[in-house]
């Protein structure tokens, strides 16, 4: 059998992602080769996400390797995402969940954001994360800052920020650990769609029987149906990496329970409600939530922040 061959983003947390996928098929015995592709979000980095097209930013390069057999899979963080993949793809497998949270790590090692009193600039490229601390955080100022996490870090050592808002997986992945000043608490920044779990994306002209063993050897079933819950749930809302939703589900006995809504990019209003059911109905449940959060005011949240993001 030919290597497997996996795309991956070049950055050094995208190959950690690579080669992470490379060992779990090593253990089944398949051979793999690694090819590194640059995406648009790679390489402008002077301009927002928003800006650019929140959707396919960080995968459609991948995805046109996938379409072109130059790639048989592409690994990406499952956060990244869009809600809807392009006719022809599909994710096929997600890895074991890291932690969720987010995160504030900095060089300095005093950090208190809860303090009004205490001026704070937090970095960071995620208007979920902007929005949510102009909600519960309103003293905290904020600037964008973008790239792989050795340059974001290399930014705010230079001066650009005191510290970096992040999700801990990726910190944790990178060694920082000894960087994190802060874990946050789920109730305030319940994470993005998909965050801590690297996702597998295939396009339906890959061979069935490999199809069938790379997902033996890299899927996890439980993080599987709390990302199948939270995607349907995005899908609803349309959110791409612009629009601030959040949304968590957890798995225990067969049971999923999905936390999940909004907030305005001024952060003056969150919409916020739960649902739980059989696992085996996530991708429903995933919309139900969806539902429940438009009919309290979230579809003129969203239409505002749309309208916002169109000027």
């Amino acid at each position: 059998m030919q290597p497997i061959k996996i795309g991956t983003r070049g950055s050094k947390l995208a190959l950690y992602q690579a080669y992470h996928i490379a060992d779990l098929l090593k253990e089944k015995g398949l051979q793999t080769e690694i090819v590194t592709i640059e995406t648009k979000g790679d390489k402008i980095l002077d301009v927002s996400i928003s800006k650019i097209g929140s959707k396919g930013v960080f995968t459609e390069e991948l995805e046109d390797q996938l379409a072109s057999g130059e790639v048989d899979i592409a690994v990406h963080s499952a956060k990244d995402m869009p809600s809807s993949l392009p006719e022809g793809f599909e994710l096929i497998s997600f890895t074991e969940r890291e932690k969720v949270n987010d995160i504030i790590l900095s060089h300095k090692p005093e950090i208190d954001y809860k303090n009004p009193e205490k001026p704070l600039l937090l970095g960071t490229s995620s208007t979920r994360r902007v929005a949510t601390l102009k909600h519960f955080y309103p003293h905290i100022q904020t600037v964008e800052v973008r790239g792989n996490l050795q340059t974001r870090i290399k930014k705010m050592e230079s001066g650009v920020c005191d510290a970096l808002l992040l999700a801990y997986a990726g910190a944790h992945r990178m060694g920082y650990d000894d960087m994190i000043r802060h874990e946050l608490s789920l109730d305030e920044f319940t994470p993005a769609v998909g965050q801590g779990s690297i996702a597998v994306e295939a396009s339906h002209r890959l061979d069935s029987d490999l199809k069938k063993l790379i997902i033996a050897a890299t899927h996890h079933q439980q993080t599987g149906y709390r990302l199948i819950a939270e995607r349907s749930y995005l899908k609803v809302l349309e959110g791409g990496c612009s629009i601030p939703v959040f949304c968590l589900a957890n798995y225990q006995n067969g049971t999923i329970s999905l936390n999940g809504g909004i907030v305005s990019l001024d952060g003056q209003e969150r919409i916020q409600h739960s649902i739980s059911g059989a696992a085996e109905k996530a991708e429903e449940l995933g919309k139900m939530l969806a539902e429940k959060v438009i009919q309290s005011g979230g579809d003129r949240i969203l239409a505002e922040i749309k309208r916002n993001l169109n000027k």
